[in-house]
Formats: structure tokens, C-alpha cells, sequence
């Protein structure tokens, strides 16, 4: 039997019902790892847990939801119930959106900053109470292209700014550990939220386009869901090993 890159390893991945999550949870299950993840339909997480398993892997899912400081907490106790511990966590689960400046009231703005910013700092927050004491463990946060190229909604791109910093900020804390925090900056990706985006069906509609055209280029192909598994499998195995801080763009050139 080929060696699996991660086998043995236990990853926590919020978001994964469908999309980038879903694709990056089959990827690690195949290279070994058991997997903890995590959405708030149960539908559709029931579907891809049950995908894994029946593919022999070990899969575990979790319905929660980012905002929630107690789900949070029962996500890393199931996971540590089933599978004993903890060694990867993705932070996938967000929110995208096109609401221009203007048009972001107050609730909405807290919503999008709670889910994509406050997500990602607690679920860092709790897996550290498990990688400190053994110093060891990958934190991998997904941003965007928009984290320094903002042509999405006012909020959405400004959570995405702030989860670059988190990511070094993360990183500076834990430099003196053989704890790793990195970030994949997905590009356009194949997915239904990019899908539905691009046909103007975000929140927002596809207002902020008229204005972000003129700052996009698109000169390749669309990435897929895998080429940003394929990242996060580079950060969460040996390969990535002296890899620390670093927001690395997969966007087939799109945004240089």
C-alpha cells in the first residue's frame, strides 16, 4: 500500500458540504486523515460524510454553525471523542457577498465580520488549547484574492483583508512552535457560490461588478476545487513544513 500523506492526522474543516470545503474533506480523507467537518445543513453534510466512509475513509460531521462560540467548542469535542485528537484545522466557512459600502446597514455588516473574521479567530482560539501543549498542528485559513484585491462586497473583502493579517499575526504568536498558520487566497474557483456570483445571485447583486471590472483581470481559466485542496494538502503535510505566515494565491494568474 502506498504511504498517505496524511495519514494518521485528524483535520477539523468548517464549511464543507459542498464547494471548496466538500472537495478539500474527500482530499484529506483519500490521503489518510480523519476528518471532522462541518456546516449548518445537515442535508448535505450527512451526504458527504456518508461519500467518505463509503470510500473507506473516516469521516465525522458536525452541525454547527461559525458565529457560535458553543458549537465551536462541540465541533473539537466530537472530535476528540472519535477520533482522539486534533492536528489540522481548515478555516473554510464564509460568507460572500457584493453589497457596495453604501448599501451595507449595520446588521449585515456584523453578520459577514462575525462569520468570516470571528469564524476563523475562534476555531484558531479553541485548536490552540489542543496544539500548545503538544507543540504541534497546521492552522490553515481560507481568504481570497479580494484580501488585497477588493472588487467583491465592502464587507466581504475587508474580512478577507483582516483574515491575511490574522494569518500573520497567528503565525508571529506561534513562531517559536512547531505550530504552522498559513492562508490559501483562492482566485475565481468553479463552485456554486462562485457560480452564483458570477449570474449576479449574491447578496448584492451584481452591482459592485459594474465598478470592480475595470480593476479585474481574467486572462486564464477558472481554477477548480481541487487546486485549492492540492494548496491546503502542500500546507497541511510535510511538504509545507518550513512554510509560516504566508498567504499563497492559487488563481491561475488571474490576479497578479
Amino acid at each position: 500500500m502506498d504511504a498517505k500523506m496524511l495519514d494518521g492526522k485528524v483535520a477539523i474543516i468548517t464549511g464543507a458540504s459542498y464547494g471548496m470545503g466538500r472537495t478539500m474533506a474527500e482530499l484529506f480523507a483519500e490521503e489518510g486523515a480523519k476528518v471532522v467537518i462541518t456546516a449548518r445543513g445537515k442535508e448535505k453534510l450527512d451526504e458527504v460524510v456518508k461519500g467518505i466512509n463509503e470510500k473507506g475513509g473516516q469521516a465525522v460531521g458536525v452541525v454547527a454553525d461559525t458565529c457560535s462560540t458553543e458549537d465551536t467548542k462541540r465541533v473539537f469535542e466530537t472530535a476528540l471523542k472519535e477520533f482522539g485528537d486534533v492536528d489540522i484545522l481548515i478555516n473554510n466557512a464564509g460568507i460572500g457577498e457584493q453589497k457596495l459600502i453604501d448599501e451595507t446597514d449595520d446588521d449585515w455588516m456584523l453578520y459577514v465580520m462575525n462569520t468570516n473574521l470571528g469564524g476563523p479567530m475562534r476555531y484558531i482560539r479553541e485548536a490552540l488549547k489542543i496544539f500548545l501543549p503538544k507543540n504541534d498542528g497546521v492552522i490553515i485559513n481560507i481568504s481570497s484574492v479580494n484580501g488585497t484585491r477588493p472588487f467583491c462586497g465592502a464587507t466581504y473583502t475587508s474580512t478577507k483583508g483582516a483574515l491575511n493579517t490574522l494569518t500573520k499575526n497567528v503565525a508571529m504568536r506561534l513562531i517559536d512552535t512547531n505550530i504552522r498558520c498559513n492562508a490559501v487566497a483562492p482566485g475565481a474557483t468553479i463552485t456554486p457560490a462562485h457560480l452564483a456570483n458570477k449570474a449576479g445571485e449574491q447578496p448584492g447583486g451584481a452591482e459592485m461588478l459594474k465598478y470592480s471590472g475595470h480593476f479585474v483581470y481574467f486572462p486564464g481559466p477558472e481554477c477548480e476545487a481541487i487546486d485549492q485542496a492540492y494548496a491546503c494538502l502542500y500546507l497541511a503535510s510535510k511538504m509545507g513544513k518550513a512554510v509560516k505566515g504566508q498567504v499563497i494565491q492559487v488563481c491561475n494568474g488571474a490576479f497578479l
